[in-house]
């Protein structure tokens, strides 16, 4: 049997990108995913116009069926969450379904994790979310400035190429990182702007934001001409800029790129250091003495009933052990699962499911919070966008075949404009509007088959961050690992959040939002606004649209430092465990998930291969034989 150093359970943003470091700095690393390999996988969607047996890898490679890919039944995980514990309430949701008692949650199974679909958006969060964790915490190294290496570190950037150039003479007031693994190129691409009906959209978008953003006129001119949009150049981050920005995508050539494509390019230089195994559901930490020595898994395909199609079969139990350290990177709902299966979290929890307590930590599965997002959906007056004429949004149309050489609206995410704004009362830029070309109303089974067949529709998306509520939380609904928990997040009034300040900000949002399409309302670019309509007006009005139509994909914060972990990852009460993903986050930072984790993902590694040449971290014994 091989020895391992480190075995890492998750192979998404945090895990996959943890696990690939600690392979290169010279450590033996195991690598267990539940799911398989996104690429490989056969599976399909719910695009009307297919006929194909498998849409993978379509479905994951192009960046414009990334819809598509969160309901491919290769490597999807349906979980369906509560965003309410009043019955009443939940149920004015268009979205719930009675049958699963939930609204659905959307996540990725397989190699890459959620970096398997999701929409690619890379922005960076903002400094004073670092420096928060870095005061809470007592740990400067979680500061603003140190963690912005963490990101110059891992990015390879590509759209800004002036700035490319010049760093190599080591001249980047930007802070971009251009010679790391992760691409980010721009999402916009010159056939968008050759769309008459599209620039039109966003040039009237842009001048109504100009003339009543929310930052001085002569803030938002210095802005743009320093970051040309970019939302993650320094010099805006640093001035906690506002306006119109593009948006970068983590691609390659206008294809998906994320921890996938990390861990086989380590594998493939590294491949005596990161063994990975797929279709592996770990169902607990294995302990001797308080310490985490390994883990026990199940091994077998479409385990874990999330699946669309969960197994029947028993998976063959094994166990493999690790001789430093257990790593989970499993997310915010299956960390905090794990977990209390395997003995730590809320005694009266693990009293409830017949799990002997290892150590009574409250805070597991607790402060879970979410970003809340609504949509404001207007059918334009006309058949179809220009850019999408005979669009199927699958192999062989006319945009497929563009994208095979690079070009054309499905090297894109759908996106095409997007306004950082900050509400009123907020000390933080809070609310991301971007425009999205198709009709976007939440997640539901099927959501995506509507970017294919209604090819005439503009969303506006406001996405809420810098949330205040964080009452939402994670229970076990058994003790069978391969059961979902039960999630419920509390939303709005029924949370922590006492004053309404989220809920003031979503209607403020939805109120820019008309503002910027009023024009294009008046000049009959659009023909009607369908969600939330007309008959919606009064700020009542849209509080209630808002309260019950709100969504939610970014949640974090069950395992939070503070409360679970400490600030180099590690769980309280044991040794040789630690957690590195969404979870740990005290707050979401920023707007987007994806680039914090990733983030986070490197600190750990820095932080794991530290403490193990400290002389009181020898391995184990119990090491694997």
């Amino acid at each position: 049997m091989t020895d391992y150093e480190y075995i890492v359970v998750g192979a998404g943003p945090g895990g996959g990108t943890l696990a690939a470091r600690l392979a290169e700095y010279g450590h033996r690393v195991l690598l267990l995913e539940a799911g398989g390999d996104p690429r490989t996988e056969k599976g399909s969607n719910y695009n009307p116009n297919s006929t194909a047996q498998s849409t993978l890898p379509d479905d994951y490679d192009v960046p414009a069926f990334h819809a598509q890919a969160s309901e491919n039944s290769g490597m999807k995980w349906d979980f369906y969450v509560r965003h309410y514990q009043d019955d009443a309430q939940q149920q004015k949701d268009s979205k719930y379904i009675p049958d699963k008692d939930g609204v659905l949650y959307p996540r990725s199974s397989g190699l890459g994790g959620c970096s398997a679909h999701n929409a690619m958006i890379t922005i960076y969060p903002h400094n004073e979310d670092w420096d928060y964790i870095a005061k809470t915490a007592g740990d400067d190294s979680w500061s603003s400035t140190a963690m912005r290496r963490y990101f110059e570190r891992l990015e390879n950037c590509q759209h800004r190429p002036f700035w490319r150039l010049w760093s190599w003479l080591g001249i980047n007031p930007t802070r971009h990182g251009f010679r790391g693994w992760l691409h980010t190129e721009n999402s916009i691409p010159d056939v968008v702007l050759d769309d008459e009906s599209l620039l039109t959209v966003i040039v009237k978008s842009a001048i109504a934001e100009i003339f009543d953003g929310t930052a001085s006129l002569l803030h938002r001119m210095r802005w743009f001409f320093l970051g040309k949009g970019d939302p993650n150049d320094w010099r805006l981050v640093r001035d906690n800029a506002t306006g119109v920005r593009y948006l970068p995508m983590a691609t390659k050539n206008h294809r998906r790129m994320g921890a996938r494509e990390r861990v086989l390019d380590v594998m493939a230089r590294k491949p005596d250091h990161l063994f990975v195994e797929l279709n592996a559901l770990v169902t607990r930490v294995l302990f001797e003495d308080k310490r985490a020595v390994g883990v026990e898994y199940q091994k077998g395909a479409g385990l874990y009933k999330a699946h669309t199609s969960p197994s029947d079969q028993p998976g063959e139990v094994r166990q493999v052990r690790a001789s430093r350290e257990v790593i989970l990177c499993g997310g915010t709902y299956n960390t905090p699962q794990l977990l209390m299966l395997s003995g730590i979290g809320p005694a009266e929890e693990l009293a409830k499911h017949d799990i002997k307590v290892v150590v009574d930590l409250p805070g597991v599965g607790c402060n879970l919070q979410d970003r809340y997002e609504i949509g404001v959906v207007n059918r334009m007056n006309f058949k179809e966008w220009w850019c999408l004429q005979g669009a199927r949004f699958e192999a062989g149309d006319p945009q497929y075949e563009q994208w095979q050489n690079g070009e054309g609206v499905y090297t894109t995410n759908g996106v095409v404009s997007a306004v950082f704004l900050t509400s009123p009362g907020q000390p933080l830029p809070d609310l991301f509007c971007f425009a999205l070309i198709g009709p976007f109303r939440g997640y539901r089974p099927g959501y995506s088959a509507e970017f294919a067949t209604k090819r005439n529709c503009l969303t506006w998306s406001i996405l809420k961050a810098h949330t205040v509520n964080n009452a939402g939380r994670v229970r076990l609904r058994s003790n069978d690992p391969r059961d979902t928990p039960l999630i419920d997040f509390h939303y709005f009034d029924e949370g922590t959040d006492v004053d309404g300040r989220d809920l003031a900000s979503m209607v403020w949002g939805v109120k820019f939002v008309r503002r910027l399409t009023k024009r294009l309302l008046t000049d009959r670019v659009i023909a009607e606004e369908e969600c939330p309509g007309e008959h919606v007006q009064s700020d009542d009005e849209i509080a209630d649209y808002v309260k019950s139509e709100a969504w939610g994909h970014h949640a974090s914060g069950t395992c939070a430092i503070g409360s679970v972990v400490n600030s180099s990852f590690e769980v309280q009460g044991v040794r040789g465990l630690r957690v590195v993903d969404a979870s740990v986050f005290p707050r979401i930072p920023g707007f987007f998930i994806a680039s914090a984790v990733y983030m986070i993902g490197e600190k750990a590694a820095d932080v794991i291969a530290a403490a193990a040449k400290s002389p009181s971290s020898a391995p184990a014994t119990a090491a694997a034989r």
